[in-house]
């Protein structure tokens, strides 16, 4: 069977990517590698910008339980801290709930799903042809939505993939009492940050990036976040105190922030394989969301009109995602150099004890308004 569309990647994007096209009545396949729900390395923090837009196509935010999130906190390595309220808020939600309901949603709009990781992706005559280990599918329109960094990347030839990158994510699940609901916070240790914010199951997720120089140096995790990570006061206290609740904690190597091309081969690139912004905006989730939306409607349009050609959709989309997010993503970029560097924070923290308009000018450079709808 030929498809419509096939999506390469059942994340945010993907599994948004979905729903919105189904809606519009094109034959949608999606591949994903792993089966409904599962966790996932992520901040788990989602701007409020995505919100009517995911209640537009369907999905029950309130039924999920998700936790307002309205307070932000930052502390330096030496545990001072910034505080101001976030302007447009957000909520908690781990992926392994927020991708599952995504999942059923899609399944409601007659999305095909297959278990399988795509291998090869070619096109020719107009036409893509998507192999896995098991099968290969036929499409017009290939959307890749398969991640921070994929085996596709180097058969793409995509030069991102070239280059070693040395970030490291770890993220796990803890309980622990009175942690503040309403807050998202961001703590800086050497070499790294983390961020804290509770999830719809009462949890508390502890995601934080890492410099693999920093990380090298002890032997694993538990040692690393023992001697490393709470040097931070605010982290060693919430170490402490707190109890994991996965056996073993979640990790992914070679996070590359490079600039990626958002249209490779006629691919249709779309969430963290079109660009990925540094987890302390706390706005990857919401992108990634937004990204597939934009996608989406260069998509159809392609289908709807016979005179906007394929060359045309992709030119348009890529003219949107630079107008969305190229500046979020530099802001981002900036922003770490600036956050992981301890010298600064301390000065900064010592001008700025308690100024919400440093904090709130900073965090409007890396999140959008709401998605209109």
């Amino acid at each position: 069977m030929k498809y419509d569309v096939v999506i390469v990647g059942g994340g945010l994007a993907g599994l948004t990517a979905a729903i919105c096209l189904s809606k519009e009545g094109l034959s949608v396949l999606v591949l994903e590698k792993k089966a409904y729900p599962h966790h996932k390395v992520c901040g788990e923090y989602v701007s409020n910008e995505v919100r009517p837009f995911l209640s537009h196509l369907g999905l029950d935010l309130d039924s999920l339980g998700v936790i307002p999130i309205e307070k932000f906190l930052i502390s330096n390595q030496k545990g001072k801290t910034l505080r101001t309220q976030l302007a447009l808020g957000g909520f908690g939600v781990s992926r392994y709930a927020l991708d599952h309901a995504l999942y059923q949603l899609a399944l409601e709009n007659e999305v095909k799903f297959r278990f399988e990781t795509a291998i090869d992706i070619t096109f020719h005559n107009q036409s893509f042809q998507v192999k896995t280990k098991r099968d290969s599918y036929q499409s017009t329109i290939v959307l890749g939505a398969f991640g921070k960094r994929s085996a596709l990347d180097k058969n793409l030839g995509r030069p991102f993939i070239e280059g070693k990158s040395p970030w490291l994510g770890i993220k796990g699940h803890f309980k622990i009492e009175g942690f503040p609901k309403n807050q998202v916070e961001l703590h800086c240790f050497d070499g790294g940050y983390g961020g804290l914010s509770m999830t719809e199951s009462g949890a508390v997720n502890f995601c934080y990036l890492t410099h693999y120089k920093s990380f090298q140096k002890e032997k694993d995790i538990a040692a690393f976040n023992k001697n490393v990570v709470s040097r931070n006061p605010f982290l060693k206290r919430f170490l402490e105190k707190a109890t994991p609740m996965f056996k073993t904690p979640m990790g992914i190597a070679q996070i590359s922030f490079q600039k990626k091309e958002t249209v490779n081969n006629h691919i249709v690139m779309c969430g963290d394989t079109a660009g990925l912004i540094h987890p302390l905006c706390g706005n990857g989730m919401a992108m990634a969301i937004h990204a597939a939306k934009i996608a989406s409607d260069s998509i159809i349009r392609f289908f709807s009109d016979a005179e906007f050609s394929r060359e045309q959709m992709e030119r348009e989309y890529q003219k949107l995602w630079k107008y969305h997010f190229s500046s979020r993503l530099y802001y981002g970029r900036r922003i770490q150099h600036l956050i992981t560097n301890s010298t600064f924070m301390n000065h900064t923290f010592s001008i700025f004890p308690k100024s919400e308009i440093f904090l709130s000018s900073i965090i409007k450079q890396t999140h959008g308004k709401p998605i209109l709808v």
